[in-house]
């Protein structure tokens, strides 16, 4: 079975356009806080949601989605918060995903979250910290479930190393433009159409570029050579510095839209 997330790439591909990837952590104002900015992005543009498993020692995450994460984890948000926020959003008709580290996973059971996940209408995992030679549980709960994989490949990988990453992915390959933690920045890296001309050497899948997007211009930037962009901190920094819930709603409308207009540019 074609996955939402299959058919959302193939959708943003037929019309020309490179597919608009959100990142959001849930819990984050609140449960239902998150879940209404979530289907906010979704209604003005966004063709994937990314929902954040929140996680007490976020390795990549940079400041701005560790103090949401933190502020979430504060809140109490627990895995059942996470698969309530992926029904939701998912029910609203957007492909969902979950970007989760590996261990609330491992520690929920991964034939147990897998099961959950694909319950609450979730299409599969982002996990940027599962290695593929420990991923043998996760690929046979997924196959079992009907869930996308998706692993990360970076600017250091070798080509040897991509092969074997994008030959377990399904969905898409999440393509890492930068080394290190997660935050906007003032200009793409140099490293990420590389990256992504590399890994299409090794596979078909759609191939996404995430870490540093932060603007209209930046989209349509990364669209020239990506099949998709993925905006996880400017998301969230928006709805860091709203003040009030119609204050978010406005803040994730406006920057969404902004991002589908330069992710359907494509100027050079």
């Amino acid at each position: 079975m074609t996955s939402a997330v299959t058919t959302a790439f193939g959708k943003a591909a037929a019309d020309g356009r490179a597919a608009l990837v959100g990142y959001l952590p849930a819990g984050f104002p609140s449960v239902d806080g998150a879940i209404e900015a979530a289907k906010v992005m979704a209604a003005a543009g966004a063709d994937v949601i990314e929902i954040g498993l929140p996680y007490s020692d976020p390795l990549m995450d940079g400041p701005v989605i560790a103090e949401a994460v933190q502020r979430a984890l504060a809140a109490g948000t627990r895995v059942a918060d996470v698969l309530r926020t992926v029904e939701a959003v998912a029910a609203s008709g957007v492909a969902v995903l979950v970007m989760t580290y590996w261990n609330p996973v491992d520690r929920y059971g991964v034939r147990a979250f897998a099961r959950d996940l694909a319950a609450a209408g979730g299409s599969g995992l982002i996990t940027p910290d599962l290695t593929l030679e420990e991923a043998g549980a996760w690929l046979d709960a997924a196959a079992e479930h009907d869930l996308d994989r998706v692993f990360l490949v970076a600017p250091s990988s070798t080509g040897e190393r991509i092969a074997a990453v994008t030959g377990a992915c399904r969905g898409f390959v999440y393509a890492a433009s930068l080394m290190g933690i997660t935050g906007t920045r003032d200009a793409v890296s140099g490293d990420a159409s590389g990256l992504v001309a590399r890994t299409r050497e090794h596979t078909s899948l759609p191939v996404a570029v995430g870490l540093g997007v932060s603007n209209g211009a930046q989209a349509a930037q990364v669209a020239t050579f990506a099949d998709g962009v993925i905006v996880g901190s400017a998301f969230v920094r928006r709805l860091l510095e709203a003040d009030g819930s119609a204050a978010a709603t406005r803040a994730i409308t406006d920057l969404t839209a902004e991002l589908r207009e330069g992710v359907s540019r494509k100027t050079r």
